[in-house]
């Protein structure tokens, strides 16, 4: 008996491997995962076809509005790259089907004609390729037609939003029965020297849109984000992941302050170390309207208590809150925290700070697990466009700058290393 074999990027092995009943991949281009479904598609028509089976094997898109739209040309692609499965498929113009007919192809617009897929027969395998845009009611009517014994929904998208349907119903489900992978271009064997140098290109030309294109990352930077090249080159360089604290050293906490009610802004708390010449940021925390006992409470539950950790204020920090009389600065020292107020840096205070994180980026290390939300918001942190004179009126405030502002106070407060040593040295600044 001949064996036959295809080539497929190794780590989408265990996704074939056993019972499933959904299988999938997401990530960024050119990590080959259309490609290897489309393949698979194909080798288990022939395989259906080899037992005498009979059904159709549905390809859909959230948009398509005609065979253009479609993964038609995939799959023909697909066929042909392996000899052996063109031997055993008829291909035409607007069809792909095995060679006795019993198997075959056919292509839907999800947007549009979900309800027909209620109507077609025996469906053996349902394909959504692209399925980033997919709507939760699209997923609800699609999955019941999948009505055979053995039939299964296999699912490949590029992701863009943590609240997108696709993201909620696959990635976030613990189904023992959901078999899908990260695949990016680093997982892909055969990843071709011309999209190398593509990659290339857009991680220094086009930082604020590389992870998303590359990475498979959510869409969290815009055009012209101010750490969108550096957070690339962190992840690029293996800079976030599992950092853990030094029990020797000191915690510091770097705060942007917000107010108390309903309207007030973003109260924001960054957990760093100085380590040597590397800023080691453990933890962020940000909260919306709540009062400073809440913020004290979390710090006093993750193990930021005042024998190890230590806090930092902007300027502002030593008046008094708009609700309560007392300022934050002696709130947290009557807490028992050694706490530093940062002086005002006056006019053009918000680009010192974004010039500071710049220039410090390279040394610093993130946690992955514990700072994906202060990230998220380094990555949207942009400047304020006026469009009409083409010039920058400064950073925007929304609801990234909070983090920001509070990133780039710990990036102010800090100073390179003078000494030999496990600690920095600092310039002196107001310590209660």
């Amino acid at each position: 008996m001949t064996t036959a074999q295809i080539s497929l990027p190794p780590k989408l092995l265990p996704v074939f491997t056993g019972e499933a009943d959904v299988r999938g991949a997401y990530g960024g281009r050119g990590s080959g995962k259309t490609r290897s479904f489309a393949k698979m598609t194909a080798v288990r028509a022939y395989m259906w076809d080899q037992e005498g089976r009979s059904g159709q094997i549905l390809c859909g898109r959230q948009f398509m509005n005609s065979l253009a739209d479609s993964s038609l040309e995939e799959i023909k692609l697909a066929i042909l790259e392996e000899g052996w499965l063109a031997a055993n498929f008829e291909i035409g113009e607007k069809f792909v089907r095995t060679k006795s007919g019993n198997v075959y192809y056919s292509f839907v617009g999800l947007d549009r004609n979900v309800d027909s897929v209620k109507s077609k027969s025996r469906i053996l395998l349902g394909w959504v390729d692209e399925a980033e845009p997919v709507i939760d009611a699209a997923w609800t009517k699609l999955i019941p037609t999948l009505r055979e014994e053995d039939s299964e929904l296999w699912v490949t998208w590029n992701p863009e939003r943590k609240t997108s349907a696709t993201h909620k119903r696959f990635r976030e489900s613990k189904d023992a029965r959901y078999k899908i992978v990260e695949l990016n271009f680093r997982d892909n064997p055969r990843f071709p020297a011309v999209l190398e140098r593509q990659r290339q290109r857009d991680m220094k030309e086009r930082p604020d849109q590389y992870a998303h294109i590359w990475e498979g990352d959510f869409v969290t930077a815009v055009e012209g984000a101010y750490y969108a090249k550096a957070l690339a080159e962190a992840k690029e360089q293996g800079r976030i992941g599992r950092v853990a604290p030094d029990p020797l050293m000191t915690l510091r906490a770097f705060i942007d302050i917000g107010g108390t009610g309903s309207k007030a802004d973003n109260f924001v708390i960054w957990i760093a170390q100085f380590i040597g010449k590397e800023i080691r940021v453990l933890d962020h925390y940000e909260a919306q309207g709540q009062d400073g006992a809440t913020h004290l409470n979390w710090l006093r539950g993750k193990g930021y208590t005042p024998d190890r950790c230590q806090i930092w204020l902007p300027h502002d920090g030593e008046h008094g809150d708009k609700v309560f009389s007392a300022s934050y600065e002696g709130f947290f020292r009557q807490a028992g925290y050694k706490v530093t107020v940062v002086p005002n840096q006056g006019k053009g205070a918000a680009k010192m700070r974004v010039e500071a994180g710049r220039r410090l980026f390279p040394s610093i290390w993130f946690n992955a697990e514990t700072t994906e939300g202060g990230r998220d918001a380094l990555g949207w942190y942009h400047e304020k466009k006026d469009d009409e004179r083409n010039i920058g009126l400064g950073p925007e405030h929304d609801w990234s700058s909070h983090s920001s502002d509070a990133f780039g106070l710990m990036c102010v407060a800090y100073e390179a290393p003078k000494i030999s040593g496990r600690e920095p040295a600092f310039v002196p600044r107001k310590v209660v």
